[in-house]
């Protein structure tokens, strides 16, 4: 069995495919638990504040860009894909706080109070014909809503930045001609570097200008995370990258970000791991990166490689109980996040 599987492995690996087997565990470090954020793209900005929802206790912070509030689907298909992508109707930010209150009194997401000394960052473009604008406004007001009527959260601060003109995608500092589209593999060639205001926007002005990247970007096994060795419906193999001093045992940072749809590495290669900007900003500040990589899939029906916004992986779906959610707590634990 062994030599099969090793077999298998090196036909993987010849066509270009990742094999779980290749990859080692992701490496124990020191993490600092008060510098810690999530961030994402599209789906991954949905994934990211169901995060920060379900586990304000360990991510306190949060960028998104291109992303509705938490909660907005219901679990529905068809709502995700009407008022929480197109914003008609828009999403009710009041109703959608009131139910995160509900929801977070009787234990199914984090207590709200996590999130006090927390920042939210969202970004999003006013070409952006996938998800509305509108959209993305409701979710500034979704957060505000809980700000305003929650006494532990008047220090929560809400940055909505969505005055920039580019499409569906994340920009990036290099300037070319795909700015105003939403084409694979959807880092816009903007002028305008996302990555290092949204490094900027999470943990404060950057002690120097940002470089090449000096670090390391390792591929681990995912499988090796599975909740209880339920599925998460993920890739096999992941990607983490450690600036210089995290690899060499500093106390570090740490940013999870969550590609969108149709751009994890089985679509797009190591572009969003190492294209996207965030790793040399990770050298400027110390904050080790995770890349987890969703995958495709008939059967539940998630063709894109979208993370879970709608209910895919089952009802539970952006709770404490979801088999992502508890997929990301256990990995960031395994890395060193206390």
């Amino acid at each position: 069995m062994r030599y099969l599987t090793g077999l298998l492995c090196g036909v993987f690996l010849l066509s270009g495919v990742a094999c779980a087997d290749e990859a080692p565990p992701l490496p124990k470090l020191k993490l600092d638990p008060a510098k810690v954020a999530v961030a994402g793209l599209s789906s991954g900005a949905y994934m990211a504040t169901q995060m920060q929802l379900a586990y304000p206790e360990l991510f306190p912070s949060a960028a998104l860009v291109a992303g509705g509030p938490f909660g907005c689907a219901a679990g529905r298909l068809d709502l995700a894909l009407s008022t929480c992508m197109k914003g008609v109707p828009a999403p009710d930010a009041a109703a959608l706080a009131a139910k995160a209150k509900q929801r977070a009194a009787s234990g199914d997401i984090g207590a709200l109070k996590g999130l006090a000394h927390g920042q939210v960052y969202l970004l999003h473009g006013k070409d952006d014909a996938v998800v509305a604008p509108v959209v993305a406004e409701t979710t500034a007001r979704f957060y505000e809503q809980l700000r305003d009527s929650e006494p532990a959260l008047k220090s929560l601060k809400v940055t909505d930045d969505g005055g920039r003109v580019f499409a569906h995608n994340l920009p990036i500092a290099a300037t070319g001609d795909d700015c105003d589209k939403s084409v694979s593999p959807y880092l816009g060639h903007c002028g305008f570097d996302a990555a290092g205001e949204i490094f900027r926007q999470m943990f404060g002005k950057p002690a120097r200008d940002a470089s090449a990247p000096k670090g390391e970007l390792r591929r681990f096994n995912q499988d090796a995370y599975r909740p209880g060795g339920a599925d998460a419906f993920l890739a096999p193999t992941g990607y983490v990258y450690l600036p210089p001093d995290c690899a060499a045992r500093k106390r570090c940072g740490l940013m999870v970000a969550f590609h969108g749809c149709k751009q994890n590495a089985d679509a797009v290669g190591e572009a969003f791991v190492n294209d996207a900007g965030f790793n040399r900003w990770a050298d400027v500040y110390d904050v080790v990166v995770l890349y987890p990589q969703t995958r495709a899939s008939t059967a539940p029906m998630n063709p894109q490689a979208c993370w879970d916004w709608w209910g895919y992986s089952g009802d539970n779906y952006d709770s404490r109980q979801g088999v992502q959610t508890r997929w990301v707590v256990d990995a960031v634990k395994a890395l060193g996040l206390p």
